[in-house]
This record gives structure tokens, sequence and C-alpha cells, in this order.
């Protein structure tokens, strides 16, 4: 692993895509501060820009440097769940414009999962994720479902053989407002 590790912060830090495995399922990436890293994505996938994109932190500092604010039921949430949660807070901050959305929201999950927890830590600023998949194709939820027309486009592949066998499953997604209203974007 560490050495997988090593090649993906190679590959972040020089502005590149990555295909990683993250704590839900394989996914796309990159410096989640980097806006034409961002644009990469955007174009890789064929995603329609004005669409926000999901950012991984991994510790409560990191959460907390990348929002303006972060409701008090936000913390019991995140330490509740035992699934990959996606937490849509009021007001993000300190990214590329292309993971804040219009409204100024942003998408945020926290990983536990140890090989995404270890890149962002030593990387030491988050990671966009996003489905490995074209826009309007199924989401793969194991590396044989990924196109290899996808995988052909993106810059660098993590190379983690014992992760492409497990089949994953998409994050929960909820929304919060600053008084504490929760909304269930995807169960």
């Amino acid at each position: 692993m560490k050495e997988a590790i090593e090649k993906a912060l190679e590959a972040l830090s020089s502005g590149e895509t990555i295909l990683y495995p993250s704590d839900s399922i394989w996914g796309v990436g990159c410096d989640a501060t980097n806006q034409e890293a961002v644009e990469k994505i955007f174009k890789l996938k064929g995603r329609d820009n004005s669409k926000s994109l999901i950012v991984l932190v991994a510790d409560d500092a990191m959460l907390n440097k990348f929002l303006k604010d972060v409701p008090a039921v936000a913390w019991d949430l995140i330490d509740a769940s035992d699934q990959p949660l996606t937490i849509i807070y009021p007001e993000g901050r300190n990214l590329a414009k292309g993971v804040i959305a219009a409204d100024g929201s942003l998408a945020i999950r926290m990983v536990k999962d140890q090989f995404c927890n270890q890149l962002i830590r030593r990387f030491r600023k988050p990671i966009v994720s996003s489905s490995a998949n074209f826009s309007n194709a199924p989401t793969p939820l194991n590396y044989t479902d990924i196109s290899a027309d996808f995988k052909d486009k993106v810059d660098h592949e993590v190379d983690l053989p014992q992760q492409k066998d497990q089949t994953g499953k998409p994050s929960s997604i909820i929304k919060l407002s600053m008084n504490g209203e929760i909304q269930l974007i995807r169960k």
C-alpha cells in the first residue's frame, strides 16, 4: 500500500487525475484545491461543470478548514455513521471553485478507510471523489465494472490488486442546514 500511496501522491501533486478505491466505490479524483485538475475531472466524465463534486477529507481539522461553519449535528452524524456518509454543508471555502456548488454548498465525506485516509493525510489536502464512469452511465460498483475507455483517459491508476475484487456501494448523502435541519438526498 505504501508504494501505491507514493505514486498517487506524485500524480495528485502534479495536477493529474487518479483512479482509486475510495471508502465506498472506485472513484476518479484529483487535488480538490487545484481548479485545472478539477476541470480535468469534468472533461473526463463529460459532466456539466454546474454540478458540484464530492470532496474527501481525513479528519476534523481538515473538515473545519474547508467549511465556514460546521453545524453541531454534523459531528454526531459523522461519529454515529458506520457506512460512508457524505454531508452537504451550507458554505464551503478554500477549494477550487469547481467543487463548490453555485449556492456555496460543499459535499464532504470524512473517510475512515485506511488507504484513502492515509493518502489524504499524506497529501495534506482534500481530494475529489466522483464515480469512475462517464456522466449518465451506470455507476460501477467494482473495478471490473469500470469501462476500459474510462480507465484509459485517467492519468494515474492506483495499483491495489486486493481492492479490485471488492464490490462497494455509493455513500449515503444528506444535506444539513446551519439550524440542524437534515434532508436525505441519497440513502
